[in-house]
């Protein structure tokens, strides 16, 4: 037993040995902070801290991380031209003039020798703390019994991100409503992250007042305005009225639609045909003139005189008769 011990010490030993001569034949130093999460004010400054040894010449260099943007703080231990006006760099890490909300994110500190390889980094978090603003909240003005109901809030402006807490009639509501006798009849979900507020199904009992209230443990918490939500029945009566008069008036649509097409309105082609005009029959009128009927449209005037016989106190006498045809009318004179 003690012969196997032995063998696991002196295993252990070798392994601690092997890794003391790696690191020294690889030439790794040790880097560190102080303060792994530096929480300030907007507005204030800052200190990022960023230690360390076992480099014969050491290159420092910061880089910044939040979400999708990545940028260069420090190369070569200088300050990149985006930064120089508010940070300044140091042997124990850099230092930031004036914070924002912008600066909020992950700060890394790598060390180098001359050769360009890392033998060091570590990671230094900067938490910029705004006060929250005040939260705008949407909520349904009815919302119909038996339904789903989705109630949100959410504010913009606080660092770290606000926790929601949603008030209904001025009364906190739990995140189990079933372990609260005031809200054992409402079913549903409250997530304090994102400021959603669900109800699955709407009930009767849910009709009220609703307000939310954001807080980040910096600055005092802000509450949103008072919204009234009423919980209704469904209107089954509305509902079948409104069917049946859309099927009166489709059916109006229908029948007109029908009509005017059987009626040739909806008849695209126009007509082709050549109006032909011809000359009527000769006629004569009733004292036996003769005259000639003109196509309409003839601006040509003319002048007719024909003798014509009538008796005249037991005589014949011949009457001049004139005839002048225009294209309006006929006068005989």
């Amino acid at each position: 037993m003690l012969g196997t011990k032995a063998k696991v010490g002196r295993k252990q030993l070798l392994l601690f040995t092997s890794m003391i001569l790696c690191s020294l034949a690889l030439g790794r130093g040790a880097v560190q902070t102080s303060e792994p999460v530096v929480r300030v004010a907007e507005n204030k400054p800052a200190k990022l801290s960023c230690s360390y040894s076992g480099f014969s010449s050491p290159r420092v260099e910061w880089k910044f991380a939040h979400g999708d943007i990545t940028s260069l703080v420090c190369y070569n231990n200088k300050i990149t031209a985006s930064y120089e006006d508010r940070v300044t760099f140091s042997d124990s890490g850099i230092t930031f003039h004036s914070v924002t909300r912008k600066d909020t994110g992950m700060y890394t500190c790598m060390v180098s020798d001359e050769g360009g390889n890392t033998y060091g980094e570590v990671t230094v978090e900067l938490i910029v703390l705004v006060p929250p603003s005040k939260p705008t909240i949407s909520v349904p003005a009815s919302a119909t019994i038996g339904t789903r109901a989705v109630l949100t809030c959410s504010e913009t402006d606080g660092s770290p991100p606000s926790e929601y807490f949603w008030f209904k009639d001025g009364v906190p509501m739990p995140t189990e409503p079933k372990n609260n006798r005031a809200f054992s009849n409402s079913s549903y979900t409250l997530n304090h992250k994102t400021g959603e507020l669900i109800f699955d199904p709407v009930s009767a009992s849910d009709a009220g007042d609703y307000t939310c209230e954001a807080q980040n443990g910096f600055g005092p918490p802000m509450k949103s305005d008072i919204v009234h939500m009423d919980a209704v029945e469904l209107n089954v009566g509305g509902i079948v009225a409104a069917v049946l008069v859309t099927l009166i008036l489709l059916g109006v649509l229908i029948f007109g639609i029908w009509f005017a097409y059987n009626r040739g309105y909806f008849d695209s082609k126009t007509s082709n045909k050549k109006v032909i005009y011809s000359q009527p029959t000769a006629r004569r009128d009733v004292r036996g003139i003769q005259t000639d009927l003109i196509i309409l449209g003839v601006t040509l005037v003319q002048l007719i005189s024909r003798p014509l016989c009538l008796p005249y106190s037991g005589a014949t006498r011949l009457w001049p008769l004139m005839s002048v045809v225009s294209r309006d009318a006929l006068f005989v004179f």
